[in-house]
C-alpha cells in the first residue's frame, strides 16, 4: 500500500464531502479522465470542474466507509464506498427529483501521476439509484 496515495485520495473525498471544490480540482492534473459511470469520458480540468457543478446543484452527497488499495508505486488505487445522498433538482433523463435520499454501494478506480489524480472511473448501479429515488 502506498501511503502517498492513501493520503490524497482521502483529501479528494474530503474535499468532495465538503464541497471544496477548490481545493478538489487542485488534486487534479490539468488534462485529468474522468469515465462518467455509464456515460461518456470527459478529459480536462475544465470539464471536470463543470460536471462537478451539475452535481453540486443536482444532489447532495457524501462519500462514507472508504475502503482504499493501492498498488505498491502508488500510480494506481480503486477504492470502494457508499454514497449517501440526497436528489434536490431533476437531472437530465432521469427520475423526478422532490428530497429523495438514497444510500449506494459504488467505487472507483484511478491512475496517479506526480502526485495528482490523472484518471478517475466511478461505478455504481444506476438500477439501483433510480429505484431508490422513484420507490
Amino acid at each position: 500500500m502506498n501511503q502517498a496515495t492513501v493520503a490524497l485520495l482521502q483529501d479528494y473525498y474530503a474535499a468532495f464531502n465538503q464541497q471544496d471544490m477548490e481545493t478538489f480540482l487542485s488534486l487534479l492534473t490539468d488534462d485529468v479522465i474522468h469515465d462518467i459511470n455509464q456515460g461518456d469520458r470527459e478529459v480536462g480540468k475544465e470539464a471536470f470542474a463543470a460536471f462537478m457543478e451539475r452535481m453540486n446543484r443536482n444532489y447532495k452527497e457524501q462519500i462514507v466507509d472508504l475502503s482504499i488499495t493501492t498498488n505498491e508505486a502508488g500510480d494506481r488505487a480503486a477504492v470502494e464506498f457508499t454514497v449517501l445522498g440526497e436528489y434536490l433538482a431533476t437531472d437530465d433523463g432521469l427520475p423526478e427529483a422532490n428530497g429523495q435520499t438514497y444510500n449506494l454501494p459504488a467505487g472507483a478506480f484511478f491512475d496517479i501521476k506526480e502526485g495528482k489524480v490523472a484518471r478517475v472511473t466511478n461505478y455504481y448501479n444506476l438500477n439501483d439509484w433510480i429505484a431508490q429515488v422513484s420507490a
